[in-house]
């Protein structure tokens, strides 16, 4: 189970929101190259950066991310406004290992079956939700969905894996929704990660207890506020089989 630090981008610098409110961000980094820099001399194998501009429609991080992909070697997934083609052709072919698209999943699932061909094992589907109800545009808009329902209509895409995201939770580290990610993983039958909500080792260490099928675990807010480290984290989770 991989432990995966996230880099959140707003206007060139490293934040974390409470709950995607863009009125609740704290800025942790000016530099978000030597941010991604210290995640892989630490040990992570993946970083998931998130472009929070683009989810909102600029282009205001092209450059940090860029530069991201050419200041490290570790594996990069990238998410936020990937709703055209000509996005994923974009990223794909500048290094990024990995594509999240979170909107088109329910609106242009066409679109996301065809990056899917184009790009086999490179597109991963975001699932994020308040409860269980789905929420896409950057988590602004109510998606009109069940979150299961939506889970369920990735069998057959294409996509490689599945993040869910429990929005009500994310940034305020209280603990994840370990059974609501573990019903998004049996229903689409996909790998699947967790997001939102860690505040520390026995989140990691419920996690891993709880569900050993998930794929992996994205954590901002505690790797940033220290409330969790990077080494020990991955060490935990490598040492509980």
């Amino acid at each position: 189970m991989l432990l995966i630090p996230a880099i959140d981008l707003k206007d060139g610098k490293c934040v974390r929101l409470v709950q995607g409110d863009f009125a609740r961000s704290t800025v942790y980094g000016e530099d978000p190259v030597e941010t991604a820099r210290g995640w892989e001399k630490a040990g992570a194998e993946l970083v998931h950066l998130v472009d929070l501009d683009a989810s909102a429609g600029n282009s205001a991080n092209r450059a940090a991310i860029e530069a991201i992909r050419a200041a490290v070697s570790c594996r990069l997934q990238l998410g936020g406004g990937i709703k055209r083609l000509e996005d994923v052709e974009y990223w794909l072919e500048r290094g990024i290992d990995r594509l999240v698209m979170g909107t088109a999943v329910s609106e242009n699932p066409g679109l996301v079956r065809e990056a899917c061909g184009r790009y086999p094992g490179r597109i991963a589907a975001a699932l994020d939700s308040w409860g269980t109800q789905l929420r896409t545009w950057g988590w602004r808009r109510d998606g009109g969905r069940d979150l299961l329902e939506a889970a369920a209509s990735l069998r057959g895409m294409g996509v490689s894996l599945v993040i869910h995201t429990d929005v009500e939770r994310d940034g305020t580290q209280e603990g994840p929704n370990i059974g609501l990610a573990r019903k998004v993983a049996r229903v689409s039958g996909l790998p699947t990660v967790i997001s939102g909500g860690i505040s520390g080792e026995e989140d990691l260490k419920a996690v891993k207890g709880q569900a050993p099928e998930l794929h992996g675990i994205i954590s901002g807010k505690a790797l940033y506020a220290g409330t969790l480290t990077f080494a020990r984290g991955k060490k935990i989770l490598a040492s509980l089989n």
